[in-house]
Parts: structure tokens; C-alpha cells; sequence
């Protein structure tokens, strides 16, 4: 099963939720932003994919951030930031069991949820 994380009203996943049901692929979604994220989870992310990766700097949260909060060096200081801030994981983050990838491109996502 896919499993994928975001913000329900984002207009990212909407372009992902419209290419799934298009190509009938099941998922099971859990707004980040509503439900909340486990600390661990998000941990587990930013080993595997990296935390700047996973930071989303281009959206509005970001811009309103002080230089301060902005000024992040490490996994732990980017972890926090978007655990109190959620709108900063870059989305969606897809889970398919052993694999994981974030942000969409219509090309990527067809190799990795067939």
C-alpha cells in the first residue's frame, strides 16, 4: 500500500491525489498538518533522504520564519522546526513499504508506484 504525507489543501498534493486516481493507484493519506507527525517518523526521513531535502524553503512558512529560525545547521535544529512548523516538509512524502520519496514529478512517481 501507498502511504502518502502532506497537506490536504496543498496544491502539490492535489497534482499527486489527481495522478494516482488517474493511473489507479490505492492509497492511504495522513495530512501531517491535522493528524500530526511522529518525531521518529520525520527522523527516519532526513536520515534517509537527507534534511535539506526535506525542508520545504520555498512556501510562504518559510519566508515568514526570522533569519534566527532560519539559520539552521543541523538535522536536530531542522527536525524541530518542522515538527512545530509542518507546513515545512516538503511534499508529499510517499512511503511504498521499503521505499520513500518526496515531492512529485509525474516521471518519478510512475517508476516508483507501479
Amino acid at each position: 500500500m501507498v502511504r502518502i504525507y502532506g497537506i490536504k489543501n496543498c496544491s502539490t498534493m492535489k497534482k499527486a491525489f489527481a495522478w494516482c486516481d488517474a493511473q489507479g493507484v490505492e492509497y492511504a493519506f495522513h495530512d501531517y498538518r491535522k493528524e500530526g507527525l511522529d518525531g521518529a517518523r520525520l527522523v527516519q526521513w532526513c536520515q534517509h533522504l537527507g534534511w535539506k531535502s526535506m525542508l520545504n524553503t520555498r512556501g510562504t512558512t518559510w519566508r515568514k520564519l526570522t533569519p534566527q529560525q532560519q539559520a539552521i545547521s543541523t538535522q536536530s535544529q531542522a527536525v524541530a522546526l518542522m515538527l512545530e512548523h509542518p507546513s515545512l516538509i516538503k511534499r508529499p512524502v510517499v512511503e511504498t513499504g521499503s521505499q520513500l520519496l518526496v515531492g512529485f514529478d509525474p516521471q518519478i512517481f510512475a517508476s516508483f508506484v507501479h
